[in-house]
């Protein structure tokens, strides 16, 4: 971990240094290596503020506390920064995937990717199904915008059919309907 201390209205002391640097090897057990950890102690009339800024793989953190003592203002904001840290790393346990890690997936999307390349037919990646509710054109129309989709497939209420509303490139609109007969 690369610790920088900053002393501002107050005169550099090692002991608060160390002090500091001590309390922040707590933290390294919820994040792994490279960390950068920015501390600034400030000292106004009475106020001790102290305040850290931690920079650990893409995420940043903040935290400031002040007391009338800078011991406990670094022990204070050392506990923010750990709640933090141990909040964020829930989060991330919560919303990986328990079964395959990233690499795997990489991986197996790459051979799956190959393997259709490879193949003559075409295969169907995707399904969707949606409820189809009878409208008029103009309906489906303003359906479509407020979907933001290029097309949109609709029962007309008219004529009880399957058909097709889709956006064209010059702006204006494209109907599809099936023929009768």
């Amino acid at each position: 971990m690369q610790i920088t201390t900053t002393f501002r209205h107050l005169e550099p002391s090692d002991a608060l240094k160390s002090y500091a640097e001590e309390k922040l090897e707590r933290i390294k057990k919820y994040i792994d290596e490279p960390m950068i950890a920015q501390v600034f102690m400030t000292v106004e009339k009475i106020r001790h503020c102290a305040e850290v800024t931690l920079t650990a793989k893409g995420i940043t953190i903040k935290a400031s506390e002040e007391t009338n003592d800078m011991y406990a203002a670094i022990d204070a904001v050392v506990d923010k920064i750990e709640r933090q840290l141990r909040r964020y790393k829930e989060r991330i346990k919560e919303h990986k995937p328990a079964s395959e890690t990233l690499a795997r997936q990489v991986r197996k999307s790459v051979v799956e990717a190959e393997s259709i390349e490879q193949r003559k037919t075409p295969v169907v990646i995707r399904t969707k199904t949606f409820s189809m509710k009878p409208m008029s054109v103009e309906e489906a129309v303003m359906q479509m915008d407020l979907l933001h989709k290029d097309f949109l497939v609709f029962t007309d209420a008219a004529t009880d059919s399957i058909n097709v509303i889709y956006r064209r490139k010059d702006g204006d609109y494209g109907l599809i309907e099936p023929q009768k007969g």
